[in-house]
């Protein structure tokens, strides 16, 4: 099954303006992140076809293509990541069956996490239209922090929801649980304890589901929230929730962009 990899990219941003052109690294963040998906496009070449930057600004679409990704241009107006997609999609008439959306500001994303939720995705049944990742959560200060979104999910692997708050609640206060992994010969979740998972900005669609989203009907919980993946939940549609490598923090602040700088010269 053909997968694309997308990347919405939009200049403006409201707490570290213009961040996908910073290049103090030698690269611009656009770059960076393309070059992971270029990676995972490298080791998996038979799932993995375009890579494509769906941009808002010219300086972005400059930045793609010297980053080795093609690039379209799209509205300014659009309300979220997923309908920049969806114009790209329908503008540029891509085939794959499967689309990734990979935020442009992940310039340290594992290569192996686009590959694992493509997968997760394609060896689903055909029913359900979308997967994501979380990773286990196991401090209680990042489970409390609104920045992070959690995830819950049923023991089928579906996500139940998603929230800035601290989910699942620990209402008697005791210690939280003990993970067991689906997979007992993975040690790295073994007798550790988890408050949580932490929801990873990273999507798989299904192709006609992804051309379907913009016409979801408009989700309360969403605007509350301010999380566009509970519109899909709120349908009546099934996420799949697949356990991710840690991945490094995206980069959203100007502390967030020095601690990457800091890490490209170690």
């Amino acid at each position: 099954m053909a997968v694309a990899i997308v990347l919405p990219a939009r200049l403006a941003s409201t707490r570290l303006p213009g961040k996908l052109l910073l290049s103090r690294t030698g690269r611009t963040v656009l770059e960076h992140t393309i070059g992971q998906a270029l990676t995972a496009r490298k080791r998996h070449p038979r799932l993995f076809r375009t890579i494509l930057v769906a941009c808002d600004d010219e300086r972005l679409a400059v930045a793609a293509r010297r980053g080795g990704a093609d690039a379209v241009m799209t509205r300014l107006d659009h309300r979220s990541g997923t309908d920049r997609i969806v114009e790209a999609v329908r503008k540029t008439r891509l085939k794959e069956e499967i689309i990734v959306n990979l935020q442009a500001d992940e310039p340290e994303i594992a290569p192996e996490n686009l590959y694992r939720v493509a997968k997760l995705l394609a060896d689903a049944p055909r029913e359900v239209p979308m997967a994501t990742l979380a990773v286990l959560i196991h401090d209680e200060e990042t489970w409390r922090r609104p920045n992070v979104v959690k995830v819950v999910a049923s023991a089928a692997g579906r996500a139940l929801y998603f929230s800035r708050a601290p989910i699942p609640f620990i209402r008697d206060g005791k210690a939280p649980p003990v993970w067991t992994a689906q997979d007992a010969s993975d040690a790295r979740f073994a007798s550790r304890p988890v408050f949580g998972l932490h929801h990873l900005g990273i999507y798989a669609y299904r192709r006609r589901f992804l051309l379907s989203f913009p016409k979801l009907p408009p989700s309360l919980l969403e605007e509350i929230e301010k999380l566009e993946q509970l519109r899909v939940l709120e349908a009546g549609y099934e996420i799949l929730v697949g356990l991710a490598q840690a991945n490094p923090p995206g980069v959203d602040t100007p502390e967030e962009y020095e601690a990457f700088v800091e890490r490209q010269r170690e």
